[in-house]
């Protein structure tokens, strides 16, 4: 028997890479106001665990939550969707 897996999985943006096996990955979300029925956009930047340094400036990625790697870093690299050019 499979059983699902409830950690959240989230797609953004490199912001930096400037740092050893961490990466900065902006997330953006957009979101119908409830009251004025317009999109509202927001956005996070969270720390993410990259092992091999694969991950660079632009690229689109693909995370998922883990265990606290450190005070800010609990997010790991799984994929990398889209490469920049």
């Amino acid at each position: 028997m499979e059983e699902k897996s409830r950690k959240k999985v989230l797609t953004g943006q490199v912001v930096s890479d400037k740092m050893e096996k961490t990466i900065v990955v902006s997330i953006a979300q957009r979101k119908m106001h409830r009251l004025y029925k317009k999109y509202v956009s927001s956005s996070k930047k969270i720390k993410v665990h990259d092992e091999k340094n694969d991950a660079h400036i632009g690229d689109t990625v693909q995370v998922i939550e883990c265990r606290p790697f450190s005070k800010e870093k609990c997010w790991r690299l799984t994929d990398i969707i889209e490469r920049a050019k």
